[in-house]
This record gives C-alpha cells, sequence and structure tokens, in this order.
C-alpha cells in the first residue's frame, strides 16, 4: 500500500510541473514574458498557486526546450530568440510539415477534411476583421489538424518539439498587413490542395508558407538587431 501511495504522489508532481511548465510557456511564447527578462518567480507562484519546488522543476523543463536558461545564483531568464537559432529550427520545422501534408492526404477523412474547411473559413473571418490573436489561434488549430491527419507518432512528437519555438518567433514578429493577406492567401493553397488531396502540392505549400514566415521573422531580427 505505502508504494502505492508513493507512486500517486509522484504521479500528481509530475502532472504539477508540467502543467505549469504548459503554463509559463504560454507566457513566453504569447510574449508576456519576454525576451532576455528574468522569469518573475515569486509572481508566477502566486499567480499558478504553488510553491518554488515544482515551479523550479517546470523551469527545468522550459530549459530543455531552450526557452529559458537558468543561471546559478542568478535565476532564470528567457532565452533571446536569435536567427541563428530559427535558421536551424525553421528548415526543420518546414520538412516536417511537408511530410505531415503527404501523410494527410493519404489519409484524412471526408469528415475531417470539413472540419479544417471550418476552421479555415473561421480563420479567414477573423482575417477580415483583423483580429490576429484569434487568426493565430484558428491558424494553429489548422496546422495541428492536418499533423493529427498524418496519423504518424513519430512526427507528432518531432514536430510539436519544434512547434513551440516557431509559434514564439511568429508572435515575436510584426506582421505587415500585406504579409498577413499573403498568409491568408496561401491558406486558401492549403486548403485546396488537402481538399484535393493532393499530396505533393500540400507538401510543397506546407514548406514555403513556413519559409515565408521565417522571412517575416528574420526581417523583424534584422531591423531591432537580434540576429546572434
Amino acid at each position: 500500500m505505502n508504494v502505492q501511495n508513493k507512486g500517486v504522489q509522484t504521479l500528481r508532481r509530475t502532472s504539477l510541473h508540467q502543467e505549469l511548465a504548459d503554463g509559463v510557456r504560454e507566457l513566453i511564447v504569447s510574449g508576456q514574458l519576454a525576451p532576455g527578462t528574468k522569469v518573475p518567480e515569486r509572481e508566477l507562484c502566486e499567480m499558478f498557486g504553488v510553491s518554488r519546488t515544482p515551479l523550479r522543476e517546470a523551469l527545468k523543463v522550459l530549459a530543455f526546450d531552450r526557452l529559458v536558461v537558468l543561471e546559478p545564483n542568478r535565476g532564470a531568464w528567457v532565452s533571446q530568440i536569435t536567427l541563428g537559432d530559427l535558421e536551424e529550427v525553421f528548415p526543420v520545422m518546414g520538412a516536417l510539415e511537408a511530410l505531415s501534408g503527404e501523410l494527410a492526404c493519404e489519409r484524412i477523412t471526408d469528415e475531417e477534411i470539413r472540419t479544417v474547411r471550418s476552421l479555415h473559413d473561421e480563420m479567414v473571418g477573423h482575417f477580415e476583421a483583423r483580429r490576429l490573436a484569434e487568426y493565430f489561434d484558428l491558424n494553429q488549430q489548422i496546422h495541428e489538424a492536418i499533423l493529427a491527419a498524418a496519423r504518424n507518432e513519430t512526427l507528432t512528437v518531432q514536430y510539436r518539439s519544434l512547434a513551440t519555438q516557431v509559434r514564439r518567433a511568429r508572435f515575436v514578429a510584426n506582421m505587415t498587413d500585406a504579409r498577413w493577406k499573403k498568409a491568408t492567401e496561401e491558406h486558401e493553397e492549403i486548403m485546396a490542395c488537402l481538399e484535393a488531396r493532393d499530396g505533393a502540392g500540400l507538401a510543397s505549400i506546407l514548406r514555403q508558407h513556413l519559409q515565408n514566415k521565417l522571412e517575416t521573422v528574420r526581417d523583424w531580427l534584422i531591423a531591432n538587431g537580434a540576429t546572434g
């Protein structure tokens, strides 16, 4: 009985620090915790209603994801976004996106296509109303739906290990109206290829879509002197 109780306690601790990691990750990705700033541990403990111990376990997870830097005797700092890092991440993510598109076209159901179409139409509505946060949310859901339709767990794990860095870069960089319009047009192409089950076409546009995101971020980083 004692062994079982200890096992339950371990699971609860694991779940808690993982939930904390997810919560702090969103604060970093959305820019509420800005790059280069010190992680406000006391404020986060109050926000999430936890002690320092599980929060510090969560920060170790985020350090592994390269979202924070742990410095002895100085605490945790939100990592900087550098052009060098993104130029490594984006081509790999582009290859994963392309593969997810190819596999999705082979395996997606008619019902799943209708679901993605609904998400797409709603996203376009947010674009037309210039609601950027809502647009980004639907955009992410569309890419996740394509990934899910690929039905490949190995691909999913690798994709999600890099997706946070891509999302973070997207939030940080300012999107011009022209680039936003272009991104929406690219999503029209994504939708057309998916509905036609054109795997090669979808792979190509997904890869280009991500490359164009990198160009947007690169321009912002260069303009702000954060090319590291």
